[in-house]
C-alpha cells in the first residue's frame, strides 16, 4: 500500500488549540494531572475523537481510550498515543504531541477511505510526568500491573489531596476496567526532549528503546539556630550538608559512563534568611542505558550522601521511591519506523531515549516503539519548549503509515519479542 499523508494545517490547528488548557502567559503549559486543566483538556480530546468516529472508554485510573473500529475486530489492535498531563510551567508538545499524532491519524485515515483490519486505539495515560502525584507514569504502570492501583489512589499532592479523590473530582474515575490485551503493536510519539536529532539534522529518532530509572528522596536533619551569634565552627547546617551532597552528585554523574544524575526538587526549612536551615528534602534523578553502571552510581552516590552529612554533623534519610527496568523496544517495529521514514524520504538517526515514558511499561507486554522529532535547542520541561509544525507532521505521517502496516497485518503475523 502505497504512503499517505497527514493534514499539516489540521495537525498546528489541534496541537495549538489544546494548548490553549493551562497556557502560560510565556507560550508554555502548566496542565497538572487530574487538574482543573486536565480535566478540560480531556473533554475537548474527548469530543474530537468521537467526532472522528471514535469509540470512548476510561477505566478506573483514568486512562482514555479512543478506539477506531477495524474490519475484524477479533484481531488484536494497533495502539498508540501518551500523555496529556504537563510539568509546571512546561511546554506545549510533551506527550500531548503523541495523543494529537494519533487523532490526525484517525482523521487522515478518515480522509483515506481506509478501513484498517485491525482496531486502532489511541490513548490518554493519566499521570505521566509525576509532576503532581509521585511516581510518575502511574496510568500505564497500573494498567500494565506494574503499580497497585489502591495504593495509586492513596498518593499526595503537596496539598494533602489524594489521587483518588482528585479522579472523582474531574469526573474521570471510570467505572471499570478495559483491557484491550493482547496488543498487536504499540507505537508512541513523542518530542526527543534532547539536542541529539537538531544538531545531527536528522528529522526522526528512532529508539532502541528507554534508559532504566531510579529516584530517590532525600532528608537531611541539622539543627536550626539564629544566624548571628552562632560561630561557624559550631554549625549543623542542613543547607550546607546539602549544597555538599548535591555538588557530589553531579561530579559522580560527570563521572560515570553515560549516567545523569540530577538534583531537582528541594525544600529548605525553615527557609528563612537569617535562621540556619535545621532540614533540607531533596530529589534525585538517576537514568543509564547500562543498568549495571547505573547502579554503581546510584550506590557511590548513596555513600557520598552519607559521608557528608557525617562530615557536617547531620544525620540523612536515603529513600528510593522509583525504580524502572531499561526497556528496550521490538526490534522489527524499529525496523518498521526506519523503513517508513526512508519511504517517506525523512532521514532518521538511532539513538537512545534518555526521558522515561509510558512505553517503559507497555513494552513489557505488547511489542513497542517510538517516533521522535527534534527539540529545538534541545529544551523541554519548560516553557520554551518547541518543535516545528513541519517536524510535527513528518512524526505524525511516520506514526499514520507505520499504523497503517501494523493494523492490516494478517492475523499469522506477529512481532518478536526484544533481546
Amino acid at each position: 500500500m502505497n504512503a499517505i499523508h497527514t493534514n499539516p494545517e489540521r495537525l498546528e490547528r489541534f496541537l495549538t488549540e489544546i494548548a490553549a488548557f493551562g497556557a502560560t502567559a510565556n507560550g508554555g503549559v502548566t496542565r497538572l494531572a487530574l487538574s482543573d486543566e486536565d480535566r478540560d483538556a480531556r473533554d475537548r480530546l474527548r469530543e474530537w475523537f468521537e467526532e472522528a468516529g471514535c469509540e470512548t472508554r476510561i477505566d478506573r485510573m483514568g486512562n482514555m481510550f479512543f478506539i477506531r473500529p477495524g474490519r475484524n475486530r477479533a484481531l488484536a489492535p494497533v495502539m498508540t498515543g501518551s500523555h496529556c498531563d504537563s510539568q509546571p510551567q512546561g511546554g506545549r508538545f510533551d506527550g500531548i504531541l503523541g495523543i494529537i499524532g494519533g487523532l490526525e491519524a484517525v482523521c487522515a485515515l478518515n480522509d483515506a477511505g481506509v478501513t484498517l483490519e485491525r482496531d486502532l486505539i489511541v490513548v490518554n495515560w493519566t499521570n505521566e510526568e509525576g509532576s503532581r502525584f509521585t511516581p510518575g507514569t502511574t496510568g500505564s504502570g497500573v494498567f500494565a500491573g506494574k503499580l497497585d492501583r489502591e495504593a495509586m489512589y492513596g498518593l499526595t499532592d503537596r496539598d494533602g489531596l489524594t489521587f483518588g479523590a482528585e479522579l472523582e473530582r474531574i469526573g474521570y474515575k471510570g467505572g471499570d476496567d478495559f483491557d484491550p490485551r493482547p496488543l498487536h503493536a504499540n507505537f508512541e510519539y513523542h518530542i526527543e526532549q534532547g539536542p541529539v536529532l537538531e544538531r545531527r539534522g536528522k528529522t526522526i529518532g528512532v529508539p532502541k528503546g528507554i534508559v532504566c530509572l531510579r529516584w530517590y528522596d532525600v532528608e537531611i536533619q541539622g539543627v536550626p539556630n539564629h544566624a548571628g551569634p552562632t560561630p561557624m565552627d559550631e554549625r549543623q547546617d542542613a543547607i550546607y550538608a546539602f549544597s555538599r551532597m548535591a555538588g557530589r552528585v553531579f561530579d559522580i554523574g560527570l563521572a560515570s559512563d553515560g549516567v545523569v544524575a540530577t538534583v531537582g526538587e528541594v525544600h529548605p526549612s525553615p527557609n528563612s534568611r537569617n535562621v540556619i536551615a535545621g532540614h533540607v528534602h531533596f530529589t534525585i534523578d538517576i537514568r543509564g542505558w547500562d543498568e549495571t553502571e547505573t547502579d554503581r552510581v546510584c550506590e557511590e552516590i548513596e555513600a557520598a550522601i552519607r559521608a557528608n552529612a557525617e562530615a557536617t554533623g547531620c544525620t540523612v534519610e536515603i529513600r528510593q521511591t522509583w525504580a524502572v527496568e531499561r526497556a528496550p523496544f521490538h526490534p522489527e517495529l524499529v525496523s518498521l519506523i526506519h523503513e517508513v521514514a526512508g519511504e517517506l524520504d525523512l532521514p532518521a538517526l538511532d539513538m537512545v531515549s534518555g526521558a522515561s515514558h509510558d512505553t517503559v511499561y507497555i513494552n513489557q507486554f505488547a511489542p513497542s516503539a517510538m517516533i521522535f522529532v527534534p527539540s529545538i535547542g534541545g529544551r523541554s520541561h519548560a516553557e520554551v519548549e518547541e518543535t516545528s509544525w513541519a517536524d510535527c507532521a513528518a512524526g505524525a505521517d511516520v506514526l499514520l503509515n507505520c499504523i497503517l502496516k501494523t493494523a492490516n497485518d494478517p492475523e499469522s503475523v506477529t512481532y518478536a519479542a526484544p533481546e
